[in-house]
């Protein structure tokens, strides 16, 4: 079933990350894994093209130092590229400090490899808390236009349970577009992609995304590469993190397929009315 014309216009997202790298090992220790960054993100590009959508990719700064050429692939072919960080470390943990030299590191990264500004920011595992609010002042020192850091759930790692669900302004001249949720019962019940996305049935993930565009809204869904790798290494974890890395991986392809086909998505960009902005600064740096 195809989507109505007049649907409001969702952002895709993904966090561009390799298989290992979001499972809190330290990465002094990625080193002894598997690089398979390309199987995930092959199938995804294709995916991508063939619903012609195209997608914002928070790329990871030592994910992109170790695979420059899929970087400048993702870029030609039409998609936005926006920082999630250089060492998919939490803020809260970075401090100030430490964050701002995450941040600069990644930016420095993709500008070698792409040269174009970089507008959007993605914190890894959401980590601008309550207890992080100082990143949003760096990320404005550090020309990001707009953040999708704030999760507004409760989670053991992160979450704003009472930051605002839509897009806002984050002081002066940053827009936070924070991940999507549906209101249940007085809470607000996560529905943007990831986990959620292979935990729940797809039935939830479309209801929850048609309620919110037949309001008029917007939604930010989000996805990383390794969620279409089903035969990447299984590591002893904990349970609630193995649960939510390798539920349903093999289910993933055809969920995302038939996400496309229902939903109209482009980039963030795209969505906040950014474009302009985007082409004064690639202006102004020639």
């Amino acid at each position: 079933m195809s989507h109505p014309p007049a649907a409001p216009l969702n952002a895709f997202t993904v966090d561009l990350e390799d298989w290992y790298q979001g499972l809190e090992i330290d990465i002094s220790q990625w080193d002894r894994y598997e690089d398979r960054l390309r199987v995930g993100t092959d199938r995804l590009l294709g995916l991508l093209e063939e619903a012609d959508v195209h997608a914002t990719f928070f790329v990871l700064g030592s994910a992109a130092e170790r695979n420059p050429e899929l970087i400048r692939e993702i870029h030609a072919r039409g998609h936005e590229i926006g920082t999630h960080g250089y060492s998919h470390q939490f803020v809260y943990r970075l401090g100030e400090d430490g964050f701002r030299r995450d941040l600069s590191r990644s930016l420095e990264i993709l500008d070698r490899i792409l040269g174009v500004p970089i507008l959007g920011h993605r914190a890894p595992y959401f980590s601008i808390t309550r207890q992080a609010e100082w990143a949003f002042d760096v990320l404005r020192a550090c020309g990001i236009a707009y953040d999708s850091s704030v999760f507004p759930v409760y989670n053991y790692r992160y979450g704003i349970p009472d930051a605002p669900r839509w897009i806002h302004p984050v002081g002066d001249g940053l827009l936070e577009f924070p991940i999507s949720t549906c209101r249940i019962l007085g809470r607000n019940i996560p529905l943007g992609g990831g986990a959620y996305f292979r935990l729940f049935p797809y039935t939830f993930t479309r209801l929850g995304l048609r309620r919110i565009n037949a309001g008029g809204r917007a939604t930010v869904f989000y996805i990383h590469p390794w969620e279409l790798d089903f035969d990447q290494p299984r590591l002893a974890l904990p349970r609630r993190i193995s649960l939510t890395h390798y539920w349903n991986l093999a289910g993933t392809r055809e969920r995302l397929r038939r996400l496309l086909r229902e939903f109209r998505f482009s980039t963030m960009r795209q969505v906040l009315g950014l474009e302009n902005s985007a082409a004064e600064s690639e202006k102004a740096e020639l």
